[in-house]
C-alpha cells in the first residue's frame, strides 16, 4: 500500500515549524509521498528573505512585512520565547546536540520531494507575492489541498 502523509502548515512558530518538517523528512525516509499546504502565518516558513519586495504592495501590507518573520530562521517559539531568548537557547541546544537547523530541515525535505504547497487565499489576503516565496513552491487553493489531503494516509494540522 502506498503511504502519503500531508500536513497543513498554519503556524509560524519556530518549534511547530520544526515537528512539521520533522515528520516530513521522516516520512520521505520511509518511503511516503509528502506534502505540505502553507496557510497564513505558516507562509512565514517557505518565504525566502532575499526576495522581499515591497513595490506595488499597499500601506497595510507594507506594515504587516515590517512585523512578519522575513524567513524560516527568523520564527519566533510558540512557547517561552521570552523576546528571542528561548529561541536563542533552544537553537543552541540543537547546536550542541548536533541536531540540524530548521532551514536544513526544510533544504533536507526539498531534496527529498516533498511537495510545497502555498495557500493562494493567504498569499493574497496577506500580500505576498509569489516571487517572495522559495522557488520550490506552488501554489494552490483549498480545494486543490483538499483534493490532496483526501487521498492520504495520514493528515496532520500543525
Amino acid at each position: 500500500m502506498e503511504k502519503k502523509l500531508n500536513l497543513l502548515m498554519f503556524s509560524g512558530d519556530y518549534d511547530k515549524a520544526l515537528a512539521g518538517l520533522v515528520l516530513a523528512n521522516s516520512a520521505k525516509n520511509i518511503g511516503a509521498d509528502v506534502s505540505i499546504f502553507f496557510a497564513f502565518w505558516g507562509l512565514c516558513i517557505i518565504r525566502d528573505p532575499e526576495k522581499i519586495d515591497l513595490k506595488d504592495k499597499t500601506a497595510y501590507e507594507k506594515m504587516f512585512e515590517m512585523v512578519t518573520p522575513k524567513g524560516v530562521e527568523e520564527l519566533p517559539l510558540s512557547k517561552m520565547n521570552m523576546s528571542g531568548i528561548g529561541k536563542k537557547m533552544l537553537v543552541k541546544m540543537m547546536g550542541d546536540a548536533e541536531k540540524p537547523s530548521l532551514a536544513a530541515f526544510l533544504n533536507g525535505a526539498i531534496k527529498k520531494g516533498v511537495k510545497l504547497y502555498a495557500c493562494k487565499l493567504s498569499v493574497e489576503v496577506m500580500g505576498f507575492k509569489e516571487n517572495e516565496l522559495i522557488s520550490e513552491v506552488k501554489i494552490i487553493t483549498a480545494e486543490e489541498y483538499l483534493k490532496d489531503a483526501f487521498n492520504s494516509n495520514i493528515q496532520l494540522f500543525i
